[in-house]
Formats: C-alpha cells, structure tokens, sequence
C-alpha cells in the first residue's frame, strides 16, 4: 500500500512540475518544443501568451541562416510586422546555453527589449550566451521533436527584401502552435 501512495505521488509531482510542451505545425512539417519553465518562467509565460491567443498562426520563418539559427513568430506572410505585448525582461542569465536545437527569444540591441519573436539554433551559438560585455539572447526551451523539420527550413533558398536579408522565397508558415496536454 505505501508503495502505491509513493508510486502516485511521483507521478503526480512529475506531472505538476513537468514543463510545457508545444506543437508547432508548418508547411514544412511538425516539431515540438519543451519549454523550461523553471529556468525562465518570463520567457515561457511570454510565448505561451501568443500560443494561446493564437496570434503564431499565419506568421512565418523570416529569417534562416544555414549553419547558425530560424527566426519566426513576428511577420505575415506578407512581411507585415505582428502585433506584440509589452517587451519582458532579458532572462540571458538563467544558466541555459544556445546550443544546438534549443529555442531563444529574439530581441533588438536593448537586452530587455524581447516581445513576440524567437529563434532556433541551428548549432552552438556560445556567442550569443550572457558574458561580460554580451547582455546574451534567453533560452527558454528545446526542439524535443522534429529538429529535422527546423533543418530542413535551412536547404531552402532565401533573398533579400527591403532590409530584410535570408527571408525565405518560398514562405514557411506556422500553420498552428498547440500547447500540448
């Protein structure tokens, strides 16, 4: 019997504390995302809020560099710039790393300026961890899943429009974000 009770309270505690996991469906193909919530609740919190309002839909990779990472999350398919919350602040310093298939927000030059895109590191990027002199880019998760789907976004060809460099020509969409149960 009290192997039963301990049995169930692990479970339960797993379940509690475990962190959220995301569905992202493209035109390219799924992949999901385990968000870390512990180490950077902000961020999470966040990009939950446009996953559930729904506003990740119809918006796309603008911007894939082979060998380095995909943004997504901010433009239309038509490069309109997307609606956003108020910026949050810079989590950089929460002790996760920008390696390979892990998930950060994208910001401007001011570190607490991160709203509604993030990206996907293609590699390493030690470069754009917290350091002395580098504010660094917040991770708040990891591709679990599908990582060959965020690949794939690299073998396809780009261009330049306006003043927006390595926007793919053929667009890649989010077709729906799922918070999964």
């Amino acid at each position: 019997m009290l192997r039963v009770l301990l049995a169930s309270l692990a479970i339960f505690s797993f379940s509690v504390f475990a962190n959220p996991k995301v569905l992202v469906e493209t035109n390219l193909g799924p992949f999901t995302i385990e968000l870390n919530q512990e180490q950077a609740p902000a961020s999470v919190e966040n990009f939950l809020k446009y996953v559930e309002d729904g506003s990740y839909v119809g918006s796309i990779f603008h911007r894939v560099i082979p060998g380095f990472m995909a943004q997504g999350g901010g433009f239309d398919q038509k490069m309109g710039r997307l609606a956003t919350n108020p910026p949050i602040r810079n989590e950089a310093s929460n002790g996760l790393e920008n390696k390979t298939a892990t998930i950060a927000m994208a910001r401007t030059n001011a570190p607490d300026s991160a709203t509604r895109q993030f990206f996907i590191n293609y590699k390493d990027n030690q470069f754009l961890n917290m350091s002395a002199g580098n504010a660094g880019y917040a991770v708040f998760g990891e591709v679990t899943q599908g990582f060959d789907v965020v690949q794939s976004m690299a073998t396809k060809p780009t261009k330049t429009m306006g003043r927006m460099q390595d926007v793919p020509v053929e667009p890649i969409v989010i077709i729906n974000v799922t918070l999964l149960k």
